[in-house]
Formats: C-alpha cells, sequence, structure tokens
C-alpha cells in the first residue's frame, strides 16, 4: 500500500463561521470519547473520482479533532483494476459475470494488500469493492472493520455480489449512502445509513471572486457572456456524457448561444474513462460550443469551482449514481441542479424547490430551457440548495457521522 502524506491543513475551528460554535463544540466532545484511538482509510486511488475527494478532505479534519488517522491506497496492476471497475459495474446492474482469472486477480491483489502493517489500528475503514476482500487474510485482526460503500446497490447483479458478500459479512459495521442499497439478509452487527459531504473551505467549493472565475473561463475559452450548462462527473457510460449532450442539442434549438461543459478528472482506478471520453468527443463533433475538460488540460479543483460558478444551470445525467457529490458541489454554490431521478441525487434535490428532478433527455431538456429562460426563479433554487447542503451535506456532519459510529462500533 502507499501512504498518502500530502495533506492541507485543517482545524475544526475554521467551520465555525459556517455551521456555529455549538456544532463544532458538539464535534470536539464526541473526538474526546475516542483520544487516543487510531483509524486508517483504505480506498484504490489519491486522486479522481468522490472518494479521493472525501478522504483528501475527511483525513485532515479527523486528525485535528485528535484521532490518529491514516490514508492508505491499495497498489494494483491494470488489470487487477479492470477486474474492480467490472465488479463496480456488476454491482451497478451490469449484466456481467466474474471469470476464474478474475476471481484469482482480484484476491491475489488482496492477499499482496494485506500484508501492510498499518492496518494494525484500531478501526479500519475500507471504501468500496477494490479492497473490500482484505479482511479475509487478517483472520486474527482484533481492531474494528467498518466497509463504506458509496455505489448505487438498488439494482445489483446478484452474481457478483454473491461473490462479494462473503467478505462484506466478515466486517463489524457497514456504512450505506442510502436505505435503498442496504442488501437484504446482510448478516452483519451494524448497518448504518449515512450521506457522504463536501469541504466548504476547500480549493472547489471555497468562494471565490468573479475575477477569478473570469479568468479560468478565458483561459479554456469559455465566453462568460453566453450561457453555460455544465456536468462534472467520470466519463463513464453510468454519467451518461452522451445524454448529457442530447439535452444540451435540444436546448440549443431555442437557445442557440448556449455552451456545455463536460468536466472529469481521469482516475487511475478506471481504466474504462478514456475509451469514453473518446465516444464522448466523437459524439461532440465539431461543435465549438462543447468543452470537454479534464485534469490532464489542467482543469483540477479551483478551475471545477470556477466552472461551477459561472454556470446557470448545472446537469446530472447519470443512470445510476451512489450519492454524487458534484450535486451537492453545485447546490452549496447556489446553482440549480437538473438531474435524474436515481440513486442518490433523490437526497439532495428537492424537486421545484432546489432543482429539478428528470426521468429522461426529454424532461431535462425542458427544466434546462426553463431555468436558462427564468432567471430570478433560477436564483430562488440555488439559495434553497445551499441552505439544504449546509443542513445535510457538509464535512462537519460527516466527521461528526464517521465519530458516532467508531464510538458504537
Amino acid at each position: 500500500m502507499l501512504r498518502v502524506e500530502q495533506l492541507r491543513k485543517i482545524r475544526i475551528d475554521d467551520y465555525v463561521p459556517i455551521v456555529g460554535q455549538e456544532e463544532v463544540d458538539s464535534v470536539k466532545a464526541l473526538a474526546e470519547k475516542l483520544k487516543g484511538k487510531s483509524v486508517t482509510h483504505v480506498n484504490s486511488t489519491a486522486f479522481g473520482g468522490g472518494v479521493a475527494e472525501l478522504l483528501e478532505n475527511l483525513v485532515p479534519i479527523m486528525k485535528d479533532v485528535g484521532i490518529d488517522v491514516h490514508w492508505e491506497v491499495i497498489k494494483g496492476s491494470p488489470e487487477f483494476f479492470k477486474v474492480t471497475k467490472k465488479i463496480h459495474n456488476a454491482l451497478q446492474g451490469m449484466p456481467l459475470d466474474l471469470t476464474e482469472d478474475d476471481v484469482r486477480i482480484y484476491l491475489d491483489y488482496n492477499r499482496t494488500n494485506s500484508e501492510s502493517t498499518i492496518l494494525n489500528t484500531d478501526f479500519v475503514v475500507i471504501h468500496d469493492n477494490q479492497p473490500a476482500a482484505i479482511i479475509q487474510f487478517l483472520p486474527e485482526r482484533n481492531d474494528k472493520w467498518i466497509w463504506r460503500c458509496h455505489i448505487d446497490l438498488s439494482t445489483p447483479n446478484l452474481i457478483v455480489w454473491n461473490f462479494l458478500e462473503p467478505y462484506i459479512s466478515q466486517y463489524d459495521a457497514v456504512i450505506f449512502t442510502s436505505e435503498k442499497y442496504v442488501m437484504p439478509n446482510l448478516k452483519i452487527p451494524k448497518v448504518y445509513v449515512r450521506a457522504p459531504s463536501i469541504d466548504p473551505l476547500s480549493d472547489k467549493n471555497k468562494d471565490i471572486s468573479q475575477d477569478e472565475i473570469n479568468e479560468v473561463l478565458n483561459r479554456y475559452g469559455v465566453n462568460p457572456g453566453k450561457p453555460i450548462i455544465t456536468q462534472v462527473g467520470r466519463f463513464d457510460p453510468w454519467k451518461d456524457p452522451l445524454g448529457v449532450i442530447d439535452v444540451y442539442r435540444l436546448v440549443k434549438k431555442t437557445i442557440p448561444d448556449v455552451q456545455l461543459l463536460l468536466i472529469a478528472g481521469m482516475a487511475k482506478d478506471d481504466p474504462e474513462c478514456w475509451i469514453y471520453f473518446e465516444k464522448t468527443a466523437r459524439y461532440a463533433s465539431d461543435d465549438n460550443d462543447i468543452h470537454l475538460l479534464t485534469d490532464f488540460k489542467g482543469v483540477r479543483d479551483l478551475e471545477v469551482n470556477a466552472f461551477q460558478r459561472a454556470s446557470q444551470v448545472m446537469l446530472q445525467m447519470s443512470t445510476r449514481e451512489g450519492f454524487g457529490l458534484t450535486v451537492t458541489e453545485a447546490l452549496w454554490k447556489g446553482i440549480p441542479v437538473v438531474g435524474r431521478n436515481v440513486g442518490g441525487i433523490p437526497l439532495q434535490i428537492i424537486n421545484g424547490s432546489n432543482g429539478y428532478l428528470v426521468n429522461n433527455v426529454n424532461e431535462a431538456a425542458e427544466k434546462t430551457q426553463y431555468l436558462l429562460s427564468h432567471s430570478d426563479e433560477a436564483k430562488s433554487l440555488g439559495i434553497n440548495g445551499k441552505q439544504h447542503v449546509k443542513n445535510n451535506f457538509l464535512i462537519v456532519n460527516d466527521l461528526k457521522d464517521y465519530l458516532r459510529v467508531f464510538t458504537e462500533v
């Protein structure tokens, strides 16, 4: 495993102006009960994707409240990540099966990664499927293990779930994002339902000036004087980037100067991302108003922040979505979101209050066009969205939930 060491310095007291002193004090009181305890978070990549972003912010703030916390990233070959992406897709409903070679590769790399001595902490939090079987190779462990599932398990491929379930059943607790994802008959002492969070002080979410926003737009050839609709999310089949382009093309029939931004990080644990990037690029054709923006073009957190704040409407056209932190990010910035009524998106979008839930491309285009044409209503929805995030999906809430789980487990 590879330990992630370069993390930003975060102080829990920095969040007092946002969530209030009483909330920060309640977090400190919970942390005091765990004083001297150690935690290891394990996932599959240090950058790209929601889990890495969560840990990038959660680990340092957990450290600040007195927990001895570490972040480990498993090592794996391209063939290993090809298998784990297959498992990911199957758990979200694709009709796939695992070959004998797939199983061998998956277990071999989990065995190798289990040899890391840093796993000898009071609590070990394993994120998603990639390192889930590590627990199998540590039968004499004395610590408490928690599996955190971030994906949409509402309609899983049961063949692949049944392969994974014997490893999951060895955990002391599991955390799902939604009640809809809790697998029936799972024999686990503790089952929790908790939403993930964003950090309002991170580069991706902090307040920035209009001059900073304009500088980013100009750097990437996006016209600040024309309407912008945006989707942030990986290039993969579940995010439906081709469907996003279809929405844009329908909107463009009535609002000809509209621009579309498709923004993604190209994570190393996702071997399919370049395939779907190329498919999206071909589908976009030579339309100069469609911008495909990735970290390989220098688009990082601050740039994403600027693009989101410059947008009039954010889209989330996922066909499966564990939660969709990009929805939370947009709402926090006061931007209304039009999103498919799937997975964790309805936990965030209150239909007609801070955005719109839709079922297909035509509905999405209709609502997007409406918001672009009714700026006052769009602004009102944005105000409601920011308050909803403040009440439910900020990192202080997430930290508090983890501390409660550790205490109970």
